[in-house]
């Protein structure tokens, strides 16, 4: 009997090209686009909008670079059917998050798209992976697995993945090294609640606690550490009020996270994932540290935390179960 034949660089799929589709063509779909056909995450992307003029007009202005990028196509669409089959969909679609509004104050609205939403892209995509990018993505993904009855490995959300990467970079910043040698992670709600797990973080292979000095030449102390943490925590508001939204690093950070799972990377990643038994914590989908490939959120990690940063994260539970129960999930 014949072999089947693998596809080396996209081991998720035998003899035939990879493809994404991206539900949203707003500040966070379109630049997730742009960020998958730059690092060449598929072959084939799909941008999906009910504003036609609109999704057709912002992935044709992405597919006139197309010659200087490693992907073979992108169109925009609004038809559902253009979906068909994808490997995996990002749902990026979803109220737009004002000046002063937490992320949680956008679950009803974002439910609401939801229970549309999700049975159209089971219908065309029935075997896709599908990533919540959309707010507030740890109550979206809640939401989402209630109505698909998927598995949890098969849908799961964005998570703290981009304040992971703010956490690293300011902590690059105080200690003058580099951010890939910066290890730690922030977990809990991809909102307010979120909890940095300083108790277990790394410069290098030093723990933060025996670090030393700043670059300013202070002590690398709690003080340093609240800052920090606050300043990843109120990150997104002080963009929006710039800017209007948040859109370049959720589309880096959503690539990478659709680079680890299509390639099947088993990379650590602090995704949001349906919980059960982490850290007492069960029945709600938040972030923690877990491993991502090709069949999607994978094992979930338990590194050593402190009694505080365990309460600070039963809290954040606590306040997600609370909005999704509201909402009647």
């Amino acid at each position: 009997m014949a072999t089947e034949q693998v596809d080396t660089l996209y081991p998720t799929r035998r003899m035939r090209p990879s493809k994404i589709s991206i539900v949203g063509a707003g500040a966070v779909g379109t630049a997730l686009a742009y960020a998958c056909v730059i690092k060449g995450v598929a072959r084939d992307v799909v941008l999906y909008d009910i504003a036609k003029e609109k999704v057709e007009a912002e992935a044709l202005d992405i597919a006139h670079g197309i010659q200087f990028t490693p992907v073979g196509s992108i169109v925009g669409s609004d038809d559902v059917e253009a979906m068909r089959d994808s490997d995996m969909v990002v749902i990026t679609a979803g109220p737009k998050q004002k000046p002063g509004q937490s992320r949680l104050d956008l679950a009803e609205a974002t439910a609401s798209m939801l229970e549309k939403m999700i049975p159209e892209v089971l219908r065309v995509a029935p075997d896709a992976l599908i990533l919540m990018v959309t707010n507030p993505v740890d109550v979206a993904t809640h939401i989402a697995l209630k109505i698909s009855g998927l598995e949890r490995n098969r849908i799961f959300g964005s998570g703290t993945v981009l304040d992971t990467s703010r956490l690293r970079y300011l902590v690059s910043k105080v200690t003058g090294v580099a951010v890939r040698n910066i290890h730690a992670y922030v977990t809990g709600e991809h909102g307010d609640s979120e909890v940095a797990l300083w108790s277990c973080a790394e410069i290098g292979n030093v723990p933060v606690q025996r670090w030393g000095a700043t670059v300013d030449g202070k002590p690398f102390d709690d003080e340093v550490r609240r800052d920090i943490a606050h300043q990843v925590v109120r990150s997104a508001y002080h963009i929006i009020d710039g800017k209007g939204a948040t859109n370049y690093a959720i589309g880096l950070a959503a690539a990478n996270i659709i680079n680890a799972a299509l390639r099947d990377e088993e990379r650590v990643l602090t995704i949001s994932t349906l919980l059960e038994g982490w850290e007492g914590i069960s029945g709600v989908c938040m972030a923690a540290p877990t491993i991502v490939g090709i069949e999607g959120a994978g094992r979930v990690l338990n590194p050593p935390i402190t009694l505080d940063e365990r309460e600070a994260l039963t809290k954040s539970a606590l306040a997600l179960r609370e909005v999704a129960r509201g909402l009647g999930y």
